[in-house]
C-alpha cells in the first residue's frame, strides 16, 4: 500500500487526486512490472498472463486518451515511466 501511496503522490495533479489518467497509467504501470516478473518465473500461468493483457490494453486506452487530450501530459507521463511508443 506505502507503494502505491508513493506513486499517486508522485503523479497526481491536485491534492486530492487519485483517479487522473496519470495516476492510473502510473499504477497500471507498477502492476504491469509485478505481474511480468512473475510471469516469467511461472511460465504456465496463463490466467494471470490474460489478467496481464487486459491491464495492458487498459494502460494504451489511457496513454492514447491522454495523448489527444493533452500531449504535453502524455509526454511527461511516458518521459517519467520510460514508456515508449
Amino acid at each position: 500500500m506505502a507503494k502505491k501511496e508513493k506513486i499517486i503522490q508522485d503523479f497526481r495533479l491536485h491534492e486530492k487526486d487519485t483517479g487522473s489518467p496519470d495516476v492510473q497509467i502510473a499504477i497500471l504501470t507498477e502492476r504491469i512490472n509485478l505481474l511480468t516478473d512473475h510471469l516469467q518465473k511461472n511460465k504456465k500461468d496463463f490466467s494471470s498472463r490474460r489478467g496481464l493483457l487486459m491491464m495492458v490494453s487498459k494502460r494504451r486506452r489511457l496513454l492514447d486518451y491522454l495523448q489527444r487530450k493533452d500531449h504535453e501530459r502524455y509526454l511527461a507521463v511516458t518521459q517519467k515511466l520510460k514508456l515508449r511508443k
